[in-house]
């Protein structure tokens, strides 16, 4: 049995012998999304502790350092076993398309990243990937620590699809009409039947896949405000204490299933084409990474 997840079976006995259940059950989901989380935040920490505390003056410009942060994070993650090889390639390629992007959001005005910096291209500093790499990071992470299934899951070649039309549509609404509500509702349609299986205190539970990524979508919003006050970067006529404006929420709703997709390519094992019922027994075996 893994270190963590001895941790976290004698968390869920305390929590259990010393609380009602359903205190129980709500502080343990809230431990596990927030080990999940934990490439997120460590970012978003690094944030705010640069703004606060890194002079202007400083040799190393600002993004520079929180390149290199990000960098020996990535590393650390894969030293210390909190995502595999495999998840960090899949991770790596969602990077890449994020990447993408923001280098052709930020020529095209949709937002600016304000600060100097050497390892700054096109507008764009290389430290900005690793914000979508948390992203996928949180995606691979919180399907392991919850033991995740997803079912009844729709044909793959549909969940790709939507993926790629969501992709292509963060592009394309810049010369033609935005069909971001049609892709909305593809996503309701298609994912309508789909819950998300998890383990949570040895009880199996669900929740609608729509659902799961409506709420996902808020607290990345919430995310997305931390970097703004700090003024990492800001969108086209905002200023670093006004908040980022709610149809933001339903861009990252969207990006969420290109994610998801991304990730599903390692992480296939979690989908399944019949449905799932509820069982209540003991835990999942450990699996064989953290």
């Amino acid at each position: 049995m893994t270190t963590t997840r001895r941790i976290e079976r004698a968390l869920g006995d305390f929590t259990r012998a010393h609380l009602p259940k359903g205190l129980a059950d709500l502080l343990m989901f809230i431990l596990k999304q927030g080990w999940a989380c934990l490439f997120g935040f460590l970012m978003l920490g690094g944030l705010l502790v640069t703004d606060r505390f890194w002079p202007d003056d400083a040799p190393l410009h600002r993004y520079d350092l929180l390149f290199l942060y990000a960098l020996c994070l990535q590393i650390g993650f894969l030293v210390f076993k909190l995502e595999t090889l495999q998840e960090a390639k899949v991770i790596l390629l969602f990077h890449l398309t994020g990447t993408a992007m923001e280098l052709f959001k930020v020529n095209a005005g949709s937002w600016a990243y304000p600060e100097p910096a050497l390892l700054k291209f096109y507008g764009v500093p290389l430290f900005s990937g690793f914000m979508y790499a948390a992203v996928g990071s949180y995606m691979a992470r919180v399907i392991r620590i919850f033991d995740m299934t997803f079912a009844p899951y729709p044909p793959y070649w549909t969940t790709v699809a939507l993926a790629v039309a969501i992709y292509v549509n963060f592009f394309a609404h810049h010369y033609l009409p935005d069909a971001r509500y049609v892709l909305m509702a593809a996503s309701v349609l298609l994912f309508a039947r789909t819950r998300v299986w998890f383990t949570l205190n040895r009880t199996r539970r669900w929740m609608p896949l729509p659902v799961a990524a409506f709420l996902t979508s808020i607290f990345l919003w919430i995310a997305e405000n931390v970097g703004t006050n700090t003024g990492t970067w800001l969108y086209k006529g905002q200023d670093t204490l006004d908040l980022v404006h709610l149809s933001k929420m339903g861009s990252w709703y969207l990006l969420l299933y290109v994610s998801f997709a991304t990730v599903t390519l390692v992480l296939r094992d979690a989908l399944s084409r019949t449905p799932l019922h509820a069982v209540t027994g003991p835990e999942p075996a450990p699996q064989s990474t953290p």
